[in-house]
């Protein structure tokens, strides 16, 4: 069942167009993440959901309740939408105590003191806060400043709650922890969520669904696994790092839903066909395989190939490579095993892990 629908969402700043003509839904209770670089509008769809930006165009339900529809006229002011907002920077009131600024939606509502402070208690306790109440607010670590801003947004109960780049200040120990605890907090109180990351190990963590934009458009969206499994462009490919070749088809292989690839003139590989794709032979195409499949071992297996390491770097628990097969360089990533650069090697890559797109 939708919860969110948003519906041919424009928004334009002078010429440029921030986001054009944008639709997508977010199931009841569920988490969906808006992926992408810095610019390519996710923000902005994320402030027109809160009221923050009036869009040029479009319709945003939220509960079944039109909150935007630039036709009939209809613009709820952010208060009206009953939803909550975590932004990137904390924004916590430096001369209120921490119990004061988690209440302090309650007391915009008009709600009593006694039962704002309650009400206040109870949910920082959820969010581990338990015995802060009286401190000062800024006298706390970055991560409990980040707690007290999801207790802040959650504390009036909203069925909704927006994240914006909400973990992005936190050491990566700290974002890892806080993306576990976030999801059982969802899972406990059941509010639906949108995320906004540049962050795709956030995205994935995080989301059941993922939307992927680039320059004010959705690239790609579908379930977070198979958004990141069968990226569906080159665009994705790349922002999810996997590597990606030119090369040439040559033809498709009978019976499969597979096709035939020539890379650097010599250098062949087999790999399951994207949508769209022209399979027929000397069509130009691009070959994406993730720096992790590609498997990089002293000895020659079956289907291996040979090749050099031409650069490597070491990651603590796995290294990153550079493998140089017939002038072809592809980039691969496994556990520590000491190569060096210079050291000859066999290749291995299954043909399911290609993706051929067009």
């Amino acid at each position: 069942m939708s919860f969110v629908d948003i519906a041919h969402l424009t928004k334009r700043f002078g010429d440029h167009t921030a986001v054009g003509n944008v639709s997508f839904q977010v199931p009841q209770g569920s988490t969906l993440a808006l992926l992408g670089p810095s610019g390519c509008g996710k923000t902005t769809i994320l402030r027109c959901l809160a009221g923050l930006e009036t869009p040029d165009g479009g319709i945003i339900e939220i509960g079944g309740n039109r909150v935007f529809d630039k036709v009939r006229g209809v613009d709820l002011m952010p208060e009206k939408r009953e939803l909550g907002i975590v932004f990137q920077s904390y924004a916590v009131w430096p001369h209120m105590t921490v119990a004061e600024n988690v209440a302090f939606p309650l007391k915009v509502r008009g709600v009593g003191a006694a039962e704002r402070l309650a009400k206040a208690s109870k949910m920082l306790e959820t969010v581990g806060l338990k015995g802060f109440e009286s401190r000062s607010a800024t006298l706390v670590s970055g991560g409990q400043q980040q707690r007290i801003a999801l207790a802040r947004a959650l504390v009036h109960e909203p069925r909704l709650v927006l994240f914006d780049e909400a973990l992005s200040n936190l050491d990566a120990q700290l974002r890892e922890q806080m993306r576990l605890e976030l999801r059982l907090l969802q899972e406990r109180l059941g509010f639906t969520a949108i995320y906004v990351t540049h962050d795709q190990a956030e995205a994935f963590g995080l989301a059941d669904t993922v939307v992927l934009m680039n320059q004010g458009r959705i690239e790609t969206a579908g379930p977070a696994r198979e958004v990141f499994a069968r990226p569906s462009s080159a665009f994705a490919a790349r922002f999810f790092g996997m590597n990606v070749l030119e090369g040439r088809s040559a033809g498709a292989v009978e019976g499969t839903d597979r096709v035939v690839v020539t890379l650097g003139g010599r250098f062949g590989i087999e790999g399951v066909a994207g949508q769209g794709l022209d399979p027929t032979a000397g069509t130009p195409v691009l070959a994406c395989i993730r720096k992790e499949s590609v498997r990089v071992s002293r000895d020659a297996e079956k289907g291996s190939v040979p090749g050099t390491i031409a650069a490597m770097s070491f990651l603590g628990v796995a290294e990153e490579y550079i493998v140089d097969i017939d002038g072809v360089s592809l980039r691969a990533m496994q556990p520590a095993a000491g190569f060096r650069r210079g050291d000859a090697v066999h290749v291995a890559m299954a043909a399911a892990d290609w993706i051929v797109l067009p």
